[in-house]
């Protein structure tokens, strides 16, 4: 019987299976959403979701203990200064988990996509500048010089195709 027994296994061995979620979770805290299955994503939920309350603790027992899953001191110092202040005083519910509705192409596996309920303030709206736009526009007469080049010798393999069908007509007519 199964009784108590909580999470999947997802046909994995233990320790694929943790190493698996460690690298999710790293990809988590670095991009702050990713796109996975929905099993996955569901399970990922539980280990994110345990680093950010340790990150809302921000000592140094609770740090250790982050580093554990994630083996990264940037990625830690990432958790406990800008992911752990942004839910502070928030009791759980930290990541959601939103369904996308075509499943993947291959085994047509359900797919989802899990973020964190709230985004940094920068992150959604990154600032264009004007400058780059004005050499863009100089680089596409050069480009639309370059087409008419590359058309004429595709026009020439057409003709001379035509030029051999022309050929075995005539053969076959005399």
């Amino acid at each position: 019987m199964r009784h108590r027994k909580a999470g999947k296994k997802l046909n994995r061995p233990a320790s694929h299976r943790d190493a698996m979620f460690r690298n999710m979770a790293k990809a988590m805290i670095v991009h702050e959403s990713i796109r996975t299955t929905e099993v996955r994503a569901k399970e990922l939920r539980r280990v994110v979701e345990k680093l950010v309350t340790l990150a809302q603790k921000n000592d140094v027992p609770a740090r250790r203990q982050a580093y554990k899953v994630l083996g990264n001191h940037t990625l830690v110092k990432r958790l406990f200064d800008e992911i752990g202040p942004r839910f502070a005083g928030v009791p759980g519910g930290y990541t959601r988990v939103v369904k996308l509705g075509q499943p993947r192409t291959g085994d047509c596996a359900p797919m989802a996509i899990i973020e964190f309920t709230r985004t940094a303030a920068g992150v959604e709206a990154p600032v264009k500048e004007e400058a780059p736009k004005a050499p863009a526009k100089e680089a596409a007469p050069e480009k639309a010089e370059e087409a008419p080049k590359k058309a004429p010798a595709k026009k020439a393999a057409p003709k001379k195709a035509a030029a051999k069908k022309e050929e075995t007509v005539e053969s076959t007519e005399e």
